[in-house]
């Protein structure tokens, strides 16, 4: 089981990245006097994905929010950042130059899948946690000074199959899922859930990320007869399959990860959205729930120039996790230590951190987002349809590659 081997691995590395190397070290990062804490972020300003820039303003608007609200005990943050061009080479020499340079505390809501796992080492290397990774990978799980707030792709693909089967009451359920990481974690989570359903999937059925044209999928789909059918890939990838489905007269409930329940996928699929459902950790940006609220207004103010969408929601939500954690952190009355920030960050309870709701995490376990809701596009807005529940037991807890 997960748990299991979560817990193998982290106690196998506890003693040998244990964060204390010294209290000039530990300290690092930390103003007492003036109440300052500096804490820096990698993101990729230039490179193959400069509109991820909006991650890290969403990430900057709610430090500057909190700052100005006073409310952290009168602590405010000092939030570097610098560009890596999403190279995973040039994220290295950007953490070491944040952390040996700038002095930052931690890392906060860094960019990257694969950005962050290469900077994983330096990290525990230098003993310097890392709150809210933008990016999902199960490395990141495994870590004991890492706390990731994004879940693994194949929880939300069970919590998508079961919401259609016992929420839809479909039992002839489709993946189209792309060949890469993000897809075959999805096809796991995916097969283990529907063979708990008792249900064999209608199809399986994987694409290259680049693929623009669905005609052959579609009439595969088309002849499984499936009633729904869930997508793991980008958002183009989404809009050309539902462009594909509409010419081949296909009428199917489609389903979507989270980050496609967004104002870009509409302006590729257009009214074809209407109707598409989307496994999300986070809730829909239209919330009226107050920290959904803060992050629209936040960025209207500080970048008013960036679209509110669920990237945006994304960078906020994992820039909060770190105010959480370091508020927990001034109220336990401990030292201001890294050490301490990791050990607080461990008593996190079913918390509410931006968008997101249940965020759990424990010395031996964490997977901090443990909870889904199901979000609808209808009437020209993103709604939840299905309130937060836990992800379905068999993927939660099976082990990687199950």
């Amino acid at each position: 089981m997960y748990n299991k081997k979560w817990k193998q691995a982290a106690l196998a590395v506890v003693a040998a990245t244990a964060l204390s190397t010294g209290p000039a070290l530990a300290e690092s990062g930390v103003d007492l006097e003036n109440k300052v804490v500096t804490i820096g972020a990698f993101t990729p300003v230039t490179g193959p994905v400069p509109f991820y820039a909006v991650l890290t303003h969403a990430a900057e608007a709610y430090f500057k929010m909190i700052n100005e609200s006073g409310e952290v005990d009168g602590w405010t943050f000092s939030y570097v950042t610098k560009d890596d061009g999403y190279d995973p080479a040039r994220s290295v020499a950007v953490a070491r130059s944040l952390v040996e340079d700038d002095g930052i505390f931690a890392l906060s809501a860094p960019i990257g899948t694969a950005t962050n796992v290469a900077v994983l080492p330096y990290a525990k290397e230098a003993g310097v946690p890392v709150i809210g990774p933008v990016g999902g990978s199960s490395q990141f799980f495994e870590v004991p000074a890492v706390f990731p707030l994004l879940p693994d792709y194949g929880w939300s693909a069970a919590s998508a199959a079961e919401y259609a089967a016992n929420g839809l009451g479909h039992q002839k359920i489709a993946l189209l899922w792309e060949n890469d990481e993000l897809g075959k974690s999805a096809r796991r989570g995916f097969d283990l859930v529907m063979e708990d359903l008792g249900l064999e999937p209608a199809e399986s059925i994987p694409f290259d990320v680049k693929t623009t044209s669905f005609s052959a999928h579609i009439r595969r789909i088309q002849n499984s007869g499936a009633q729904t059918v869930l997508l793991y890939g980008s958002n183009a990838n989404l809009a050309a399959a539902l462009k594909a489905a509409d010419l081949q007269g296909v009428d199917v409930a489609w389903f979507a990860p989270f980050f496609t329940a967004d104002p870009s996928t509409l302006k590729l699929a257009g009214d074809l959205l209407e109707g598409v459902y989307f496994s999300s950790w986070l809730l829909p940006v239209s919330s009226d729930e107050p920290e959904v609220e803060a992050y629209r207004e936040a960025v209207a103010e500080y970048f008013p120039n960036d679209p509110i969408g669920v990237l945006g929601l994304n960078g906020w939500s994992n820039a909060a996790l770190f105010h959480k954690g370091f508020q927990l952190l001034l109220d336990s009355g401990d030292e201001i230590t890294r050490d301490n920030l990791v050990k607080a960050m461990n008593t996190m309870t079913d918390a509410a951190v931006g968008g997101a709701r249940g965020v759990t995490f424990s010395a031996e376990d964490h997977r901090g987002t443990r909870q889904e809701g199901i979000i609808q596009y209808k009437d020209g807005d993103f709604v939840l349809v299905r309130g937060f529940q836990p992800y379905p037991d068999v993927a939660f807890n099976a082990a990687e590659g199950g």
